[in-house]
């Protein structure tokens, strides 16, 4: 049984929780569908939760967030510092968006907002052929950010990668910390919401083409699956 300590960078806007819940939510959400028997437990960084010691978890997700990661912001270099110790231990880790660029800067890889502007919508990532993690040629996942990783930690392999988004999974060669830019967490209701919220920010065509690509078939269940996966090796590999 996987125990999954979810570290909250970042908040959902008030308006939308009651209906499709925290970022954790939506993580407790993915990781149950795979894994019914996972626990799950919260360390809240916008509530001022305190950071643990990962090397006394079992594994640990780090979610998205609406800050970047060089904003220079007060919790980021403990959140860092959290990372490198998670790493040395071999805890498995997993990021997604902000915790996938976190983590790639917590490693030595550069972060920064792209000149291709905002990614939204339904992207297809092609897979990096018998990587371990994720199976098959491709996937399909929704996603939603303007920062991206430019230049990957030396200790990271390229495993996702789109036109878009050249860095977009990154499996590390400590065999425990996988980080993805996309967002298998969401379902195509939340990813709907995260185009309207670029409304005035992105321009309308790249809206526009991103709310209609959320019509086709996405591979959330499949990239989810493996994450949970992931995240349970040490669990299953000491029982």
């Amino acid at each position: 049984m996987a125990r999954i300590t979810i570290i909250e960078t970042g908040q959902v806007p008030q308006k939308y929780c009651e209906r499709h819940g925290s970022f954790p939510d939506m993580f407790e959400r993915m990781v149950r569908a795979e894994d019914p028997t996972a626990t799950v437990e919260i360390v809240s960084i916008p509530n001022g939760d305190a950071l643990p010691d990962p090397r006394n978890l079992e594994a640990v997700l780090i979610t998205g967030a609406a800050a970047g990661v060089y904003d220079g912001l007060d919790w980021i270099a403990p959140l860092e510092d959290f990372v490198r110790t998670a790493y040395a231990n071999r805890t498995p880790m997993v990021g997604v968006c902000f915790g996938h660029q976190l983590i790639a800067q917590a490693l030595g890889g550069t972060v920064r907002k792209s000149e291709k502007g905002w990614g939204i919508g339904r992207h297809v990532y092609q897979v990096l052929p018998d990587n371990g993690v994720v199976d098959g040629e491709a996937v399909a996942i929704a996603c939603s950010h303007q920062d991206q990783v430019m230049e990957p930690p030396n200790d990271a392999l390229t495993i996702l990668s789109s036109d878009f988004t050249p860095h977009a999974g990154l499996l590390y060669a400590n065999g425990a910390t996988l980080t993805l830019q996309p967002h298998p967490e969401f379902d195509v209701e939340f990813a709907q919401v995260c185009c309207e919220l670029r409304i005035g920010k992105a321009p309308e065509d790249v809206v526009a083409t991103a709310r209609e690509s959320l019509a086709q078939p996405m591979d959330h269940a499949k990239l989810g699956g493996a994450i949970t996966r992931f995240l349970a090796r040490r669990s299953t590999s000491s029982s």
